[in-house]
């Protein structure tokens, strides 16, 4: 089961962008609560608080826990929206679960075993394609983490979906390719380590001053 988070919460009366913002100016974050057959619950949160969660790695397939008024309310959150400019939160929305609802969650990428390919090891670079999967399972079995292992990866070398091991009960939500997860590329160095064995033409080798 995942680790679930908690959070405090403030009912608030009014929705819409002008409620929004006086929520902000009185120096909280305005939020909303979805779903399970229950009308929408405006909410406003508290900055620092909110912050330390979404600092956590994998913020999205969370379960929180968010206490309104010393009602808990069991969610996902499914979307955060920042300020451009300063990164600050300015909304959160919040999706309540029940127990085996099935859910669509993004789940953070750990690349394991880099000291492991050769292709690294000679200063390839790691080209991350995706550093988080969408995967549907259970909500009580919410992967933390998808395990990517570099072992054996050459330059030139890509790792795809189909090498990843998904947790029993979950699966990608995208199933009609073999999407790239992350490919070894040459680095500068490299390529021009490449160039020199194979040697210039004469007219590019550099002159004597």
């Amino acid at each position: 089961m995942p680790e679930i988070t908690t959070l405090s919460a403030e009912r608030r009366a009014q929705a819409g962008k002008g409620a929004a913002r006086a929520t902000r100016r009185a120096g909280r974050v305005p939020g909303i609560i979805y779903g399970g057959d229950q009308e929408p619950l405006q909410i406003s949160l508290e900055p620092r608080e909110l912050s330390r969660v979404l600092a956590k790695r994998g913020f999205l397939a969370m379960i929180v826990e968010v206490n309104v008024d010393g009602s808990v309310h069991r969610a996902l959150p499914r979307d955060v929206q920042y300020h451009p400019a300063t990164d600050a939160p300015l909304h959160v929305d919040f999706m309540r679960v029940g127990a085996n609802s099935q859910v669509n969650v993004v789940v953070p990428v750990v690349f394991v075993n880099q000291e492991l390919s050769p292709g690294l090891r000679r200063g390839g670079i790691l080209n991350i394609v995706r550093h988080g999967i969408a995967v549907i399972c259970q909500v009580e079995n919410i992967p933390e983490r998808l395990v990517v292992d570099l072992e054996g990866l050459n330059i030139g070398d890509s790792v795809h979906i189909s090498a990843v091991n998904f947790p029993p009960g979950s699966r990608p939500a995208v199933a009609d390719r073999d999407f790239t997860i992350a490919s070894v590329a040459a680095s500068s160095a490299v390529r021009e380590e490449a160039a020199a064995v194979i040697g210039l033409p004469a007219a590019e080798q550099p002159t004597a001053a």
